[in-house]
């Protein structure tokens, strides 16, 4: 389970479980176990701060690398 974060503010996102050993591109959104504030899904995913951390795709958000930080294990299985 990993926990993300804005790389901008440190607030808290959400909480996702993470299969596989790679890099965090998509969060789908039936993986998100916990959100921890209110997001604006209009096209741009947006941290309180005002930081776009990913673009809303339907069914998952392509994340952009370089707007959020995680911490946490991924699931291997």
């Amino acid at each position: 389970m990993l926990v993300l974060k804005c790389a901008a503010c440190k607030k808290k996102l959400w909480k996702y479980d993470k299969i596989g050993p790679g890099e965090v591109l998509r969060c789908h959104k039936d993986r998100i176990r916990k959100m921890y504030q209110p997001i604006a899904l209009e096209g741009k995913v947006r941290c309180t701060c005002g930081n776009a951390i990913g673009i809303d795709k339907g069914s998952f958000i392509k994340m952009i690398s370089k707007a959020f930080t995680y911490s946490g294990t991924k699931r291997t299985k």
